[in-house]
């Protein structure tokens, strides 16, 4: 059984237990998680495309057929249903025939516009929510995606020393995003070229590069300018969203200065940042309450006279968010197998200072995925 058909099985018995008939995925992720299809076009190009999952093991793919032949070659599920722009029906066309049952939907990720078909469509009946199924079940990865998490760090620790080896006086930002598009394409490349078989999965990056510098740094999600750097300024470089190797996204940070010591009030706040971020390791283990590590790691930037900071960190996967979160008010106990992305950070009016890697809960601790070095002399480029 393929990993996508064995997943599909676990989704169908999962719909079963809790007394669902008939599930609708429109989340592009979730798609892709149940059938290993992916299109691209998603509803940015108007065109949806719906998975039907029933509980008693049938599937339906109903996607444009501008992408019939991508969706014949990779979707392991049970029938396509293509359709075109304005013909007939379009994507309306195989949804009255399975909407029977007890129906549950992603309410958060099913577009405005599939939503009130399926409303109208089910006028007065109730209709379920399957998401929380989804999120349960990808939380805790499979030794195949561990495997894949693993490669995305080494993609992702290519990419950051490919930065840091391009930020210089002198230097444009967007030349920092070329270095390190090339950096992670190329590691990426060779990866799939070794360790997998299908073809068809891209090696390149297709994230605009996050990183901000001198009077730009406290922008936590600026993106790579025409700006020159120049010699003394902190550099800012975030890969949270390149880094997306076989589909698997993690998270990844660093603070840079060009040249010298900082002055002492950013080397402070940078301090306090790396000790956060190490607070929130310390508490990071399996059977803490996810609220708990968001908790170790606030108290240490509070405790040094900051703002009350954002979430310390959250679940990855085939995501760029996934559940938990490691924030106030998330419960879940942490278990062997959940990815997270785990953040330090300081922000002050005229600057801000952020340190993330990515790891993988085990048995008695964590294994980290990501790894650059994080005092303050070895910043310094």
């Amino acid at each position: 059984m393929s990993l996508f058909s064995a997943r599909m099985s676990e989704f169908c018995a999962q719909l079963d237990a809790e007394g669902i008939d008939v599930a609708l995925i429109t989340d592009d992720d979730n798609v892709y998680y149940l059938t290993g299809y992916y299109d691209y076009l998603h509803m940015e190009f108007g065109r949806p495309t719906i998975l039907v999952v029933t509980s008693f093991g049938t599937s339906l793919l109903i996607t444009p057929s501008i992408d019939l032949n991508t969706a014949e070659h990779a979707a392991h599920v049970d029938r396509i249903a293509p359709w075109n722009d304005g013909d007939g029906a379009e994507w309306r066309a195989e949804l009255p025939g399975v909407l029977s049952g007890t129906v549950a939907i992603e309410p958060d990720a099913m577009p405005p516009l599939v939503r009130r078909y399926v409303d109208a469509q089910l006028t007065g009946q109730a209709v379920r929510n399957v998401s929380g199924i989804l999120a349960k079940m990808r939380m805790i990865k499979s030794p195949e995606e561990l495997r894949i998490a693993r490669h995305a760090g080494q993609v992702a620790n290519a990419m950051m020393m490919a930065g840091r080896e391009a930020i210089g006086d002198g230097v444009a930002e967007y030349e920092v995003a070329l270095a390190t598009a090339r950096a992670g394409t190329r590691k990426a490349a060779q990866l799939l070229a070794d360790h997998y078989t299908d073809a068809e999965m891209s090696p390149n990056t297709h994230f605009l590069q996050i990183m901000a510098s001198g009077d730009t740094i406290t922008r936590t999600h600026h993106r790579a300018t025409n700006r020159i750097m120049r010699h003394g300024e902190p550099v800012f470089l975030c890969f949270c969203g390149m880094t997306n190797f076989h589909r698997f996204k993690l998270g990844f940070d660093r603070t840079f200065w060009i040249g010298e010591e900082p002055d002492p009030a950013q080397a402070k706040v940078y301090e306090v940042a790396v000790a956060s971020q190490k607070a929130a390791l310390d508490a990071l283990r399996p059977g803490v309450a996810a609220q708990s590590v968001h908790a170790a790691y606030a108290e240490v930037i509070q405790g040094a006279g900051y703002d009350y900071p954002f979430r310390c960190g959250r679940s990855t996967g085939f995501s760029f968010l996934e559940a938990p979160q490691l924030v106030t008010g998330d419960t879940t106990i942490l278990q062997p197998g959940m990815v997270f992305a785990v953040d330090g950070s300081v922000s002050v009016p005229d600057f801000r200072a952020q340190v993330g890697d990515s790891f993988i809960i085990t048995e008695d601790g964590w294994e980290p995925l990501t790894d650059h070095p994080k005092s303050i002399e070895a910043v310094i480029l």
